[in-house]
């Protein structure tokens, strides 16, 4: 199921992406990128509709997915 950023507190909305950008663990080579950097790059892609928050009824979890990768899935009906 998708989930608006728009309907989702600030203050946990901040919460969630700072989960993601932690597990995620993205190598962005030698220049180090700051955590409130990579949130802000995160929330950034959320408000221009590059990525998407999902949250997994099955799993019971939320994530942030690159929207191009549902799109994807919903071709493949994999998702």
């Amino acid at each position: 199921m998708i989930i608006p950023w728009q309907n989702i507190q600030p203050e946990t909305l901040e919460n969630i992406i700072e989960q993601y950008v932690l597990r995620e663990g993205t190598d962005y080579g030698e220049n180090e990128i700051s955590l409130k950097d990579k949130v802000s790059q995160v929330k950034n892609q959320l408000k221009s509709g590059e990525a998407i928050i999902i949250f997994s009824e099955l799993h019971q979890e939320i994530n942030i997915k690159p929207k191009s990768e549902l799109n994807y899935a919903e071709d493949n009906e994999s998702y």
